[in-house]
């Protein structure tokens, strides 16, 4: 008797990069290549966005962009992935919302919401966020936001933050 084996699940994952050392363009390109080799197929990717810091904001502007990546992969060890590129192209942690050569946020996970000490998703700061919400709207302006049950689209438009974020050339 043959055993017919279901395919794996495929799950859709938005991520964002970001970079603000060194050769921004060039890191989050490298950045791109890792994912693409190690987490999934790129399905969508924004435009690259200039964006201001934030946090705190007395330091370099960003190089922002989203991502969306087919993937086989748990959220688990997508974060795992994840920081492991963030390694490998140079990030150190010295302190929150610092000034880094790589930032990789899991924003989301298909509609999946989930609150671990390692992992939370949807992305929680997202919503506050024009330099996530510009360049995620650019290519899920109409992805429900599984806890806030708002689009893209609106948490843009709804968003009081006033940071600058403008198409990079």
């Amino acid at each position: 008797m043959a055993v017919s084996k279901e395919p794996p699940l495929s799950h859709n994952l938005y991520l964002l990069l970001g970079a603000n050392l060194g050769d921004k363009a060039q890191t989050v390109a490298l950045a791109r290549r890792y994912v693409a080799e190690q987490i999934g197929s790129i399905v969508l990717e924004s435009g690259l966005y200039e964006t201001a810091a934030w946090g705190i904001t007395d330091q370099p502007s960003y190089l922002n962009q989203v991502l969306l990546v087919v993937t086989y992969l748990t959220p688990t060890s997508v974060l795992t992935h994840t920081l492991a590129i963030e390694e490998r192209l140079g990030r150190v942690r010295a302190e929150k919302w610092g000034a880094r050569v790589i930032d990789i946020d899991l924003l989301f996970y298909d509609g999946l919401i989930l609150n671990t000490p390692t992992l939370t998703l949807p992305h929680p700061l997202l919503h506050k966020r024009r330099f996530t919400l510009v360049p995620l709207t650019e290519i899920a302006p109409g992805f429900v936001h599984p806890v806030l049950k708002q689009t893209i689209q609106t948490l843009l438009d709804d968003c009081s933050d006033e940071g600058e974020v403008i198409k990079f050339s």
